[in-house]
């Protein structure tokens, strides 16, 4: 593993000074210590509906948000992916993340994470997961459509572009 430095980039990409990546590029984890750690609890039901949902499109990026209440998942938000290529990428537009956040506050919960799925590659952030990531209390969930995939469901803390894996604890 080497560091790379981005201290002669733009701000935006300044924050990714401290992520660790392969000989081949591939972003590692870091050793940082999350707000998230030990991890975050998700209802066994919503993680179902989260997997079903990403094995039911395995050629695209499926996202969403999800919410609950003392840091425990409890519902999940569906998404549409807006994104130009959603083989490869995904966006909630605008006006449905407002309309989402809108839904979770209504129910009195809170947003505790934003799931997607990475249908070729491994399910762990991308460069542009971690240069996007806008929201550092949330638990980052990656999703492998894929049944080989030896982990299927994996989340991660992303806070100034230094990613941790936190464990995901699976609740009745």
């Amino acid at each position: 593993m080497c560091r790379r430095s981005f201290a002669a980039r733009p701000r935006k990409l300044r924050q990714l000074r401290h992520l660790i990546f392969d000989a081949e590029g591939r972003c590692g984890v870091s050793a940082y210590r999350s707000p998230l750690s030990p991890g975050i609890r998700i209802r066994s039901d919503v993680k179902a509906e989260m997997v079903a949902r990403c094995v039911s499109a395995p050629h695209t990026e499926v996202c969403g948000l999800l919410a609950g209440a003392d840091g425990e998942i409890t519902r999940l938000f569906p998404a549409t992916n807006a994104a130009a290529e959603p083989a490869s990428g995904y966006e909630i537009a605008p006006a449905e993340l407002f309309r989402l956040m809108r839904e979770i506050r209504a129910a009195g919960l809170e947003q505790l994470g934003i799931y997607h799925s990475h249908p070729q590659g491994a399910n762990q952030p991308s460069a542009r997961d971690i240069e996007r990531a806008y929201y550092p209390d949330a638990a980052y969930f990656v999703i492998s459509p894929r049944p080989t995939a030896p982990k299927p469901v994996r989340a991660f803390s992303i806070r100034d572009g230094i990613v941790t894996e936190v464990n995901v604890e699976t609740v009745d």
